[in-house]
């Protein structure tokens, strides 16, 4: 009995609590975002040389974040400590260098992407959590439109200033001229977050237009390094998560914080991923809705025998068409 494959319309009204994003919502955006991984792009691409792979096999992963923190940290304390060690900065300049390459190469600019935005925002309003795996700014730049509208509704990703308040539930209160809003996280990071040399994480900020490019410059003058979990296994993903205050925050509160309804869209809930999905069996769901892109049966059947695995209360499992009308890019 084939799973039946719905209009996002024919179940919306029982779906505002969390939304669940996955890389299919940037592809569905932009193609370029279609890539196995940032590691295997700059192989590719023969940006890497010998002493970075041997970074990358030592350490047993393929997380840019990862290899570029740990010889960024090497570098600094070797400058503390006045080591001459030549050959540990030219290995973080390079390793630094790939990433920002890589990101260049993948990323469109602002203006690409711009007329999707309204449609995202749009969709995006409909729900009371955003919670998104992708590092790229596809929801960043939504979020800063929607919140130009002055439509009486907020987008807000818990910091203030540059800093998160881990207070975050007080700012799901409307307030003000804001009739409501929906709050917006990151378990696996994003490019807007970085961490300097203290181990400080910060939001860095500026214009939608100039955004990607000033993330680029700040990595390049090596004041910070990025904060995201681009790759690598479930338990590898989930040691980088607990290195990081906001990560570890947003995956043992927010997550297991689902309030009856949870959408999942553009997400192969892969091996790699099975974490998050173990984490928000955790919370109040009730209801999870799939997106389905064609009649991919197999899919179905995959993620509803996951859904019975993992999540010990009922859970009725709906399946909707991902490129429907009044879903996503298509709002």
């Amino acid at each position: 009995m084939p799973f039946e494959i719905r209009p996002w319309s024919e179940i919306s009204d029982r779906f505002n609590d969390t939304l669940l994003l996955g890389n299919g919502a940037s592809i569905a955006v932009d193609d370029r975002f279609r890539y196995q991984s940032l590691k295997q792009h700059a192989i590719d691409n023969g940006l890497f040389n010998t002493d970075v792979q041997s970074l990358f096999d030592f350490f047993h992963t393929d997380d840019f974040e990862l290899i570029l923190r740990i010889v960024w940290q090497a570098t600094n304390v070797n400058k503390a400590l006045e080591i001459d060690d030549q050959k540990t900065e030219q290995s973080y300049r390079h390793v630094r260098d790939c990433l920002i390459a890589a990101v260049r190469n993948i990323h469109p600019e602002h203006g690409a992407v711009s007329d999707k935005l309204p449609e995202i925002a749009k969709y995006m309003k409909g729900f009371k959590k955003i919670v998104s795996l992708n590092y790229d700014l596809i929801v960043y730049w939504a979020m800063m439109y929607g919140n130009e509208l002055k439509n009486r509704h907020m987008f807000k990703d818990c910091f203030v200033g540059s800093e998160f308040d881990d207070d975050w539930s007080r700012f799901g209160d409307a307030y003000g001229n804001h009739d409501s809003c929906s709050l917006v996280f990151y378990p696996h990071g994003n490019l807007i977050f970085a961490r300097d040399k203290l181990e400080n994480e910060r939001k860095i900020s500026s214009g939608a237009d100039g955004l990607l490019e000033s993330v680029l410059q700040k990595w390049e003058r090596g004041s910070y390094v990025p904060l995201f979990v681009s790759e690598g296994t479930k338990q590898q993903k989930q040691k980088s998560i607990q290195s990081s205050y906001y990560l570890n925050t947003v995956y043992r509160e927010v997550l297991t914080s689902v309030q009856d309804s949870l959408v999942v869209f553009g997400w192969g809930v892969g091996e790699h991923d099975l974490h998050i999905i173990e984490r928000a069996a955790k919370s109040n769901v009730r209801r999870i809705a799939f997106s389905v892109f064609g009649d991919d049966q197999g899919y179905c059947n995959r993620v509803s025998q996951l859904v019975r695995d993992e999540f010990q209360q009922p859970c009725e499992v709906f399946f909707f068409d991902a490129e429907s009308l009044e879903c996503w890019t298509n709002a």
